[in-house]
């Protein structure tokens, strides 16, 4: 009966200490590449069992992919989400060893996002980013293709004709179904109001402008009321909505474009009844959820995260693998609507 090789037999077969056999057997810590290679050649030249061995060479010979993503609104529960999203996409991967660097901005600033996005290129291979539309942030795009690293835009499709790709929603088609929604739930027109994050989010500008176009062509007997501009944040769309609540005594709706849509939620459940006035907001959280549960919000209007997350780490991959490309690449996904019934 032929005797079983051994750990030293190994050890002296590979021409290296029992510790490293162990390590490199085991995965206890590091071990370089070529020396599993040498242990690898030992272990079936004696007949050693390999199996573990041959399944951390293979992780060892797969492509590192360092991915780098910057958000906003690091307190809300949709960026959040976001970035649970991105890392799952990121670990779901089995052929490459990728790495997630996610960041959040401190602040919608150009300053912000550039400090944050300039660190995270310096540690990454590919950046997708929700910045804003600034030339600040263009031209730090700009540099950073010419020196190889492709750049995504995420949700608002920043740095147009200069980033690698665009990955979101067609927000002017967005825009024109909130606007369908709105107006086919509302027996007796009147006012209309949109609230929208900030003039240097193209996302939510191309939302009011989908909206608006809706209304010129097919429901004409609505009219608009000057855009809202609420910065993403709740409170100034809470004390925005209480305003026209009390001034608008015709308003019919609200389409909050972008962030902020809490405080809408809590200014209607405060001042009219459920279904009084017809919101339509974006994004599923526990507040838009419970919304439409009691009655209080008409429609969410989604990004489907999981798939966008899926889409964008292969195009990452892509881009590193064949170099930046940029121009007017788009990814539109289809968005995920809820509506009362759906729960």
């Amino acid at each position: 009966m032929t005797k079983r090789p051994t750990i030293k037999d190994l050890a002296r077969a590979a021409g290296v200490g029992v510790a490293t056999v162990d390590r490199a057997l085991n995965g206890r810590s590091h071990v370089r590449p070529d020396t599993l290679d040498r242990v690898r050649l030992a272990a079936e030249q004696i007949g050693y069992p390999t199996r573990g061995l041959a399944l951390r060479q293979q992780a060892a010979d797969r492509p590192q992919v360092r991915f780098g993503f910057v958000l906003h609104k690091g307190a809300q529960e949709f960026y959040r989400n976001f970035a649970l999203a991105l890392q799952r996409a990121v670990d779901a991967r089995t052929d490459i060893r990728g790495r997630a660097v996610i960041r959040f901005a401190a602040s919608q600033s150009p300053g912000d996002f550039a400090h944050e996005i300039a660190d995270v290129a310096s540690q990454t291979d590919a950046i997708a980013t929700s910045a804003i539309n600034h030339p600040t942030l263009s031209d730090l795009v700009g540099d950073l293709t010419a020196n190889g690293t492709p750049v995504f835009a995420l949700l608002n499709d920043f740095a147009q004709g200069i980033r690698q790709n665009y990955m979101g929603l067609n927000n002017v088609k967005v825009g024109r179904l909130a606007a369908w929604m709105m107006t086919t739930q509302i027996r007796d027109p009147g006012k209309l109001a949109v609230f929208v994050g900030g003039n240097r989010w193209h996302g939510h500008l191309l939302r009011e402008t989908g909206f608006q176009s809706y209304l010129r062509e097919c429901a004409p007997d609505f009219s608009m009321l000057d855009t809202v501009v609420n910065l993403e944040t709740r409170q100034v769309t809470y004390e925005a909505t209480l305003d026209l609540l009390d001034r608008q005594p015709d308003l019919r709706g609200i389409y909050v474009a972008g962030g902020g849509m809490e405080g809408a939620i809590a200014a209607i459940r405060e001042q009219r009844p459920p279904g009084k006035i017809a919101l339509i907001v974006n994004e599923l959280t526990d507040d838009s959820r419970k919304a439409l549960v009691d009655r209080y919000a008409t429609m969410v209007i989604a990004t489907p995260l999981d798939d966008l997350c899926r889409i964008l780490i292969q195009s990452m991959i892509d881009a590193v693998r064949d170099g930046t490309n940029t121009g007017g690449s788009q990814h539109f996904l289809t968005p995920q609507l809820y509506l009362p019934e759906s729960f």
